[in-house]
């Protein structure tokens, strides 16, 4: 299982790679099903190893001329400071017992996960939506700056950051419809920006879990290395390989998932 966990970190650079997202989605099932770690813990692994990956991600876009960097730091310093504060005083005071109904107790683990299946099914929806769109969203010049929502971008941000910070989601499939839709960035253009927010805000988040978690820093950076190998090769393949198709296959599988996810905590583990 744990091989089997090494190889799915190159996946989930991949999928950071080709569509500057969805890395999140898979880096937590994968830290507690196949190698064994505790949800909480888990989402702490995965700001790092989700930061990390996105980082050098962004690096390639940024020698292409693709970040907007304004967008990046309308969207990125609440979101960023969102995920903190989040991190470093939210997360610690959820109850071990969120609440008991007769028989059923819904643990903060138990929570934690049945919230992050929650968001999988809507990102699954969202990506599977846009990816079925024409390109016509698309459309104009990849580098063309935005024409700002600052109050909206910024309350996204806000929002976005939360949940990053709760569930330990990078939001790459919040963040890039919150900048086509709201900033008006072309696809590219919001791929990469997204990338920079993901790496900046996810690491900083991070920050909020050392001295709260223990960290295993020879596991994190032999996953995280792989993680960074699976998202070069998805920064060539994404040249190759037609986003649309993309964006709606891994959308599906973000699907099955979820409904995994929630099966396993709701009714597997319970027989």
């Amino acid at each position: 299982m744990e091989a089997l966990g090494y190889f799915s970190a190159i996946l989930i650079g991949l999928s950071l790679g080709m569509i500057g997202g969805g890395g999140s989605i898979l880096t937590v099932p994968v830290l507690v099903y196949l190698m064994g770690t505790s949800p909480v813990l888990a989402t702490a692994y995965s700001l790092f190893i989700v930061g990390a990956s996105s980082l050098i991600g962004a690096g390639t876009y940024m020698r292409q001329k693709l970040v907007s960097y304004r967008t990046a730091i309308v969207f990125g310093i609440p979101s960023t400071l969102t995920v903190f504060i989040t991190r470093k005083w939210v997360v610690p005071v959820i109850p071990d017992q969120v609440f008991a109904m007769g028989d059923f107790i819904m643990t903060k683990d138990l929570a934690i996960m049945l919230l992050f299946a929650i968001i999988m099914i809507l990102a699954s929806f969202s990506m599977i939506r846009s990816g079925r769109k024409s390109d016509a969203n698309q459309a104009g010049s990849e580098e063309q700056e935005p024409d700002f929502k600052y109050l909206k971008i910024t309350i996204d941000g806000i929002v976005v950051g939360f949940f990053t910070g709760l569930v330990g989601a990078g939001g790459g499939f919040l963040i890039i419809p919150a900048l086509v839709l709201l900033a008006g960035l072309p696809m590219k253009l919001a791929v990469g920006t997204s990338l920079l927010i993901i790496s900046v805000k996810s690491l900083f988040g991070f920050l909020g879990d050392l001295g709260n978690q223990p960290i295993d820093w020879m596991f994190l950076m032999i996953f995280s290395a792989l993680a960074i190998v699976g998202i070069f090769v998805g920064g060539i393949l994404n040249r190759r390989v037609s986003g649309t198709k993309l964006k709606v296959g891994f959308g599906y599988f973000v699907l099955v998932m979820a409904l995994f996810v929630i099966s396993k905590e709701l009714l597997i583990d319970k027989i």
